[in-house]
């Protein structure tokens, strides 16, 4: 397990351990790639943005009650889902980082490039919510991915996008229905290095049909 309070982490550094750290899509990569290297199975590097990124970047933007608020309107019907949705990604989407927490995406991203020996490095920007692959409630694939993202000022944009993914419409209505308080659940972000398709692939397997067995 790793500190709780970094900022940032590398994949082959967490584990099953660490679904409240890095969410469950970011503990499962780093269990791939701590566990699958030696039997040939090449995981793509990279880190991860904590939950405590997350919560300082809730802090320092002060989102915590304007968020409250907002989806106690939508709780007393004055306002809709869209509008309220709308509005509090637009909040996430016009905050700043954290120094402390921008410094450590920015390391983070130059530190991958060396490892990868490449000057101009390509990632996945993917989401990891610390409420996915729950027994009772499935929140997987209701956060944002971006592709193809090039440069430190672009990354930073496109985790902040992810950041706010934590409210788009869908996962508002499911936490609403599934009866989880929507400022409890965080999200951490994974960072990938981008696996040229010409060269390789990833992807799900499922040896069982799903409906049947």
């Amino acid at each position: 397990m790793v500190d709780k309070q970094q900022q940032v982490v590398w994949l082959e550094d967490v584990g099953n351990a660490d679904v409240a750290l890095v969410g469950g899509k970011n503990a499962s990569l780093g269990e791939l790639t701590r566990h699958l290297g030696a039997a040939g199975v090449r995981v793509p590097p990279g880190f991860a943005t904590t939950i405590s990124a997350y919560w300082q970047f809730v802090e320092a933007n002060n989102l915590g009650t304007p968020i409250a608020q907002t989806l106690a309107a939508l709780d007393r019907d004055e306002l809709t889902l869209d509008a309220a949705g709308a509005a509090i990604r637009a909040a996430f989407i016009a905050g700043a980082w954290p120094s402390a927490t921008e410094a450590a995406i920015r390391a983070a991203y130059r530190e991958l490039a060396l490892r990868v020996g490449t000057a101009t490095t390509a990632v996945a920007v993917r989401s990891s919510a610390t409420a996915e692959d729950l027994p009772g409630a499935s929140f997987a694939g209701q956060q944002d991915t971006y592709l193809n993202i090039a440069d430190a000022d672009a990354l930073l944009d496109a985790c902040r996008r992810c950041f706010a993914s934590l409210f788009n419409d869908r996962a508002i209505s499911y936490r609403q229905t599934q009866g989880f308080d929507h400022l409890k659940v965080a999200l951490s972000i994974g960072v990938q290095l981008m696996v040229r398709a010409d060269l390789g692939g990833s992807g799900v397997m499922f040896s069982i049909d799903t409906e049947t067995g």
